[in-house]
């Protein structure tokens, strides 16, 4: 029994049902959720190197234990180093008290010149404000002042609970740390095992798009993790030879901690610059020094979140720069300051989920990268909003990769179908109608008039060596009905007489037996019928039997742009007047005008090669 079809807005609130069901089991299961997703992150980016280990024949096991291990030492190592070096600065500061005493001192007193004059003033002005406004507390005479509660500390009675109070604060992130590292060791040794049961958890008819998205995750989730490495490398290297050069001690050591803190999106490098800045103002009697530290943070910071970041995070995830954005703010919220470190790995996950599952494309469409308009339905669009300049450019910009019968045929006569179908169902307002055929007619005189580049059909017969002569008789082109089929006719003769013919386009508002009398068509003449969908055939065949009625010897085309059915059983609905050949593009139009019959077995294959009308 067939089911009827499920209402949109049942869909919808289906959809957004299941999505605030999993937000509020992500937000109750932050516990468990957080180090599972840390330890997938770290399985990606250790994965290559256990695969590595495993074709130099150990085994999966060995490899995973042999990799955690140096994982592990690197990471003490480099830790140990870097504390080390923080204590000896921090060992160091008392040589530079006085410098720091100074600075205090100038900040409690500010100078004598006029920013310290001005201080100086409106700090008296407030002081007489708040003494006149606020009036005099009243003296108890006859009770008591208000007990002050009592709060009863308890020492550490031994050794151990000293120890136990000191160790306290450190246990909740070594206990994440811990539960990060094992479900990173599992995941590793059955990673395999783990991949076939989700795919039988998804069903074995749902196993080419589970691989798809699976592999899709991965190679982003793992670009994206090189392209932060590489980014946060830079930056710590930029930001130590920077130091170095304003003379900061110990440059190196804050470069690296600038690249490490910057794994914290927004928050890390902000920390790594206070470091140095500190350092600054107690090694230095003056505040240039300090003032250039915070310069250098601040324009590496700004050009490297702004523009680098971006721009690689974007080609190398899928996802937008504003999403990005947005996405790091509803993570953070989400699960705190591990929601700010996972937040781009999570969102390709988000943004993959939207790919390859429908009723989530929604997600794809608002966070990824993609052009979410094709080119024709963004001329289309801008034609709406009457933005005769923005539609030019578009125009414009796709003309500059393709040729010019290509832009006719994959962006102006689609969006010529489009402006119809709203026509025919009285969705198009008279006004907007008006204008977008009159901007789409100067269009094709300013592109007509500008031959940007060279038609294609033209390029490949020069290189092929066997261009067509062209014909001695004339192409008469014909619009079936409307102003639409004018248009794509005047673009049809257009690019007839590029390539060397004869071509004469008709208007839809002169009389046919007038206008095509008055040209007296010869017998090698050829006419060509212009149609645009949704109703198309019925004047194109109505007209096409007037045509071989008055003129048998000529040849008569019907072009259906656009079509995408059958053209053979399109042309069984011309009976009995069969014309010479139906075509759906303007370039299958050309190739067989200058061709004749040699181009009805090519035809099809070309067909294919043009973009398809949504």
């Amino acid at each position: 029994m067939i089911q009827p079809n499920q209402p949109r807005g049942s869909s919808g609130i289906r959809t957004a049902a299941i999505l605030i069901a999993v937000i509020a089991v992500v937000y109750l299961a932050r516990d468990i959720l957080i180090p599972l997703a840390f330890a997938i992150t770290l399985a990606l980016v250790l994965t290559p190197a256990v695969n590595w280990l495993q074709k130099v024949l150990l085994g999966r096991v060995t490899a995973v234990a042999l990799v955690m291990i140096v994982t592990m030492m690197a990471t003490g190592g480099v830790a140990w180093v870097i504390f080390d070096q923080l204590v000896g600065v921090a060992n160091e500061l008392p040589r530079y008290r006085q410098n720091i005493h100074n600075k205090l001192e100038a900040m409690r007193a500010p100078g004598q010149g006029a920013v310290g004059q001005a201080t100086k003033s409106i700090k008296e002005l407030a002081t007489e404000v708040m003494s006149a406004e606020t009036p005099a507390a009243p003296v108890p005479t006859d009770r008591p002042g208000r007990p002050q509660p009592v709060r009863i500390v308890e020492q550490p009675t031994n050794e151990l609970a000293r120890l136990r109070d000191l160790a306290q604060p450190f246990l909740v992130p070594l206990g994440e740390f811990v539960m990060v590292l094992i479900f990173t060791v599992f995941l590793l040794i059955n990673q395999k095992d783990l991949h076939n049961r989700l795919f039988r958890l998804v069903g074995l008819g749902q196993l080419n798009v589970m691989t798809q998205a699976l592999e899709d995750a991965t190679q982003r989730v793992s670009r994206y993790l090189l392209m932060q490495l590489l980014v946060n490398v830079g930056f710590g290297v930029l930001c130590g030879f920077g130091l170095y050069l304003i003379g900061v001690p110990y440059a190196a050591l804050w470069g690296s901690v600038a690249g490490i803190l910057r794994i914290v999106p927004y928050v890390g490098a902000f920390v790594s610059g206070l470091l140095p800045f500190t350092l600054a103002l107690a090694v230095f009697d003056n505040w240039m020094h300090p003032v250039m530290v915070l310069v250098l943070f601040a324009v590496l910071e700004l050009v490297t979140s702004n523009f680098v970041e971006p721009w690689l995070y974007g080609i190398h995830t899928g996802i937008s720069a504003l999403a990005l954005l947005l996405t790091t703010v509803f993570w953070t919220v989400l699960w705190g300051p591990a929601g700010l470190i996972l937040s781009t790995p999570l969102t390709v996950c988000v943004v993959v989920l939207g790919r390859y599952v429908p009723e989530f494309s929604f997600l794809h469409v608002l966070l990824g990268d993609e052009d979410v308009l094709v080119p024709e339905a963004h001329f289309y669009q801008r034609l709406l909003a009457m933005d005769d300049r923005e539609a030019r450019t578009a125009a414009s910009l796709y003309l500059s990769e393709h040729s010019l019968a290509e832009l006719y045929d994959a962006v102006i006569i689609p969006a010529l179908t489009m402006a119809e179908q709203d026509r025919h169902k009285g969705a198009l307002d008279r006004t907007r109608e008006e204008f977008m055929f009159m901007s789409i007619k100067e269009m094709v005189v300013e592109f007509s008039e500008q031959a940007l580049r060279a038609d294609s059909l033209l390029a490949d017969g020069a290189a092929d060596g066997n261009l067509p002569e062209p014909p001695t008789g004339r192409v008469l082109c014909i619009p079936a009905n409307d102003e639409a089929d004018e248009i794509t006719a005047a673009m049809l003769a257009q690019l007839l007489e590029q390539a060397g013919y004869a071509a004469i386009s008709f208007s839809v508002d002169a009389i046919l037996q007038n206008a095509v009398g008055f040209m007296q068509p010869a017998d090698n003449d050829i006419f060509c019928i212009s149609a645009l969908p949704p109703f198309a055939f019925a004047r194109a065949r109505t007209l096409s039997r007037e045509l071989q009625m008055r003129y048998p010897r000529s040849k008569v085309i019907v072009g259906v742009w656009g079509f995408s059915g059958d053209c053979e059983r399109a042309i069984q609905r011309f009976q009995p007047s069969r014309p010479t050949k139906l075509v759906t593009s303007l370039t299958a139009a050309v190739q067989f005008v200058g061709h004749g019959d040699s181009a009805i077995s090519k035809e099809s294959v070309q067909l294919r090669q043009l973009p398809s009308n949504p």
